[in-house]
């Protein structure tokens, strides 16, 4: 029973550790070279030259 109730507590603290993190500023992030940010996908993406 002790196992039980401190497996769940480790869960909790996990999740709970994990909610805490969302609380940061958002910081900026550069693509490499010959990429540009995509805002539909989030990730960085080949630019296409016209």
């Amino acid at each position: 029973m002790i196992r039980i109730l401190l497996s769940a507590l480790a869960l909790v603290l996990v999740a709970s550790a994990g909610l805490a993190c969302e609380q940061h500023s958002k910081q900026t992030q550069s693509c490499a070279p010959g990429t540009t940010w995509d805002t539909e996908t989030k990730s960085c993406a080949k630019s296409v030259n016209s």
